[in-house]
């Protein structure tokens, strides 16, 4: 019987489980999981709610089967897919469901090891950029041009988030566009037009971005900002860079949960602030995922988007503990940690843990995070 992966909440112990195939439902992809990739979600889901359940999302693979009303697919298709975070049947699995509207073809010149780092982490990016910013997008854009200048500040230009933003930031005619990183400073200089390294401290940080603009003519103050981090103190960072009278940030986590200090942290009245919440394209925006979707797929077609560089960790689905591991312990530099689902087999079973659970008894401090929901 096929496999699949439950990701316990002690983020020390998997357990790999019989499950049937999924039957799809109605508009729904059950793929065959050729390869599937990490996200930094899928240790926190279950660590920060006392969840044990198959948390990964990124899917890269075979189409098994289609339900209802699916008519741009088919079994044999080569597909990568986002599943809808906390549903059953996740992409650490043998078999995995996605919508269809969040599923693609991939090229065929496209590796799956690849297109596993595309999902999550572009739609992120392109949810952050084009659905909450408002920022022009690549098919509108008919010269790029440096003359009229257009910057954006990413913090966390090559977490696999903050690089497709600048990639599709690029596509879009944004200029400059200004990276925040740290020890992958030869990644985000190919990502971004300037690179400031964050172990500088906070000072120097705001001075080097203050010196990027004057040196462009373009003020002391950020117009854009993606903040693909958003804890350990890059919310306080880019408020003191970020333009009071118009500008926009957009966060991958919420600064009512993730700011220093929580309750009095805010932003001046003139700056339109967003989370830029990707759970969205399974709800109120299934539309934007359908597009971008599709889009992903002709930018990786036709080369003008390129994956995230990433890492094959041995073992297949029992490699699963030792990426989210790495991924926990701040391991992960410019890299995605992705599976090969047949070498599973191969593989002994992983250790279990001496405990599964979360040693402590109280909630965690994140467990009431909004999504998902």
């Amino acid at each position: 019987m096929p496999k699949q992966v439950i990701v316990q909440p002690s983020i020390e112990a998997i357990e790999i489980i019989d499950t049937p195939i999924p039957t799809p439902k109605d508009k729904e992809v059950v793929i065959k999981v050729i390869v599937c990739g990490s996200n930094p979600k899928d240790w926190k889901y279950p660590l920060w709610k006392n969840w044990p359940h198959n948390s990964g999302d990124d899917i890269a693979g075979i189409v098994h089967a289609v339900g209802k009303d699916v008519y741009e697919f088919k079994p044999g298709d080569r597909v990568a897919a986002m599943h809808e975070s906390g549903k059953e049947n996740g992409s650490y699995a043998e078999y995995s469901v996605a919508s269809d509207w969040v599923t693609f073809h991939i090229p065929e010149h496209v590796s799956f090891e690849a297109a596993a780092t595309i999902p999550i982490a572009a739609m992120t990016a392109a949810i952050a950029l084009y659905a909450d910013m408002k920022i022009t997008a690549p098919w509108e854009v008919m010269e790029p041009s440096t003359s009229n200048k257009k910057p954006i500040l990413i913090y966390g230009i090559t977490s696999a988030v903050g690089a497709f933003a600048a990639k599709l930031a690029r596509l879009s005619g944004l200029y400059p566009i200004i990276g925040i990183a740290g020890r992958a400073g030869d990644y985000a200089r190919t990502l971004a037009d300037y690179v400031v390294d964050y172990r500088q401290g906070e000072d120097a940080i705001v001075s080097s971005v203050e010196g990027i603009l004057k040196k462009e003519a373009l003020g002391t103050k950020v117009p854009r900002v993606f903040d693909a981090i958003s804890e350990g103190g890059t919310l306080e960072t880019t408020l003191r860079f970020l333009d009071a009278n118009g500008g926009i940030v957009s966060t991958v986590l919420p600064p009512s949960l993730f700011a220093k200090d929580k309750e009095n942290f805010t932003y001046p009245p003139g700056v339109t602030a967003i989370n830029s919440a990707l759970p969205r394209v399974h709800s109120t925006h299934k539309d934007f995922g359908y597009l971008w979707s599709r889009y992903l797929g002709r930018l990786l077609g036709d080369g003008r988007l390129k994956a995230h560089p990433f890492e094959i960790v041995p073992g297949g689905l029992h490699g699963v503990l030792r990426g989210l591991q790495k991924l926990r312990d701040g391991e992960a530099s410019a890299v995605k940690y992705v599976y090969r689902v047949e070498d599973t087999g191969e593989s002994p079973p992983t250790p279990a843990a001496s405990s599964s659970k979360r040693s402590d008894t109280k909630p965690h401090p994140l467990a009431a995070f909004p999504f998902p929901s």
